[in-house]
């Protein structure tokens, strides 16, 4: 199987559309659609269970992908993530209509402990913001772990959170022991390690349950966990660089045209306009709003042409040194 698929090309995801009770109904105008008549709370782009549309891998999942052709896809991340092929990145959009519980993320060692690949650090870029919007990112100077359980106890958990508020464009890294939150009124596009271990420590009376011992033992009362200043470079904007993703945004104009190199495992997500990709031997393929087109590392690099002015996200890991 492994020498079928000696050279991928790039290839695009059909999202995949978790039903959450915080959704939304309408996801327009990311989708017309999305299946179901729940609220839909995350479109996973990369997720495991996302259906390849384009090319040579068509009707098979990204797991499967990963299975008959791990090393061709992620190249040295197939090797050295803890022996783990599956896609490295899981990259989401979030619509929240209400208030998310208030949560935690293990580590890689405390995720590793509880039998899991790896931890969930994780960072969000704003793509819709309405006027006021917030997030709960990270506790209040001063506080202890004694401190915290106090508060969950009494139902005053938030008070002791900090409230950031967000605006188009921003980037937010969400370092793994932060307790956050986000709030209503927001679309994020969502780049974290592919695990989807969460510890749900306060849920404003709400009757769900909680994992009050594991988010304690998982929180840290410090973390690096804030907005991340964009830098611009050479045809791109750099808006996050991490030891486990990079982001970059591309803004092309109508007709005009980006090189993206590859040297680690990636994907490409349409945010405006009307774009192709164009790399390996399988032609072009369109770049979609709110869909990834995963890059093969064994494709060397792509060029995107747009058609109409289009932005469009790279997010990687980056390269092994």
């Amino acid at each position: 199987m492994m020498k079928k698929w000696a050279k991928l090309a790039p290839f695009r995801l059909a999202p995949w559309f978790s039903e959450r009770p915080w959704g939304r109904l309408n996801l327009r105008p990311w989708y017309e659609s999305t299946g179901t008549t729940a609220p839909v709370g995350e479109a996973w782009l990369t997720g495991p269970e996302c259906i390849v549309e384009t090319g040579a891998m068509a009707g098979r999942t990204l797991t499967q992908v990963s299975d008959e052709a791990g090393q061709q896809l992620l190249g040295a991340t197939a090797a050295n993530d803890c022996c783990s092929v599956e896609f490295p990145l899981l990259v989401k959009l979030l619509f929240p209509s209400e208030k998310l519980s208030v949560q935690v993320h293990p580590d890689d060692a405390m995720a590793q402990a509880l039998g899991h690949t790896r931890g969930k650090t994780e960072c969000w870029y704003v793509l819709e913001a309405a006027p006021g919007a917030t997030i709960a990112l990270g506790l209040r100077e001063g506080l202890t772990v004694d401190k915290v359980r106090a508060a969950i106890e009494a139902g005053t958990l938030e008070d002791m959170m900090q409230s950031v508020p967000v605006a188009v464009g921003e980037m937010i890294f969400v370092d793994a022991g932060t307790v956050h939150s986000i709030g209503p009124g927001v679309v994020l596009l969502e780049t974290q390690q592919t695990c989807d271990v969460t510890f749900r420590l306060y849920d404003y009376g709400r009757p769900r349950e909680l994992h009050l011992e594991q988010g304690l033992s998982a929180m840290r009362t410090r973390t690096a966990a804030g907005k991340v200043r964009p830098r611009a470079m050479d045809g791109f904007t750099r808006l996050i660089e991490q030891r486990y993703f990079t982001v970059d945004r591309y803004d092309l104009e109508a007709g005009g045209r980006a090189t993206v190199p590859l040297e680690s495992a990636g994907c490409l997500v349409g945010i405006s306009g009307t774009a192709v990709v164009i790399g390996g031997e399988d032609g072009e393929v369109e770049l979609l709003q709110g869909q990834a087109v995963v890059l093969p590392v064994n494709c060397g690099g792509v060029v995107v042409e747009a058609g109409m002015k289009a932005s469009f996200m790279h997010c990687f890991v980056p390269a092994q040194r």
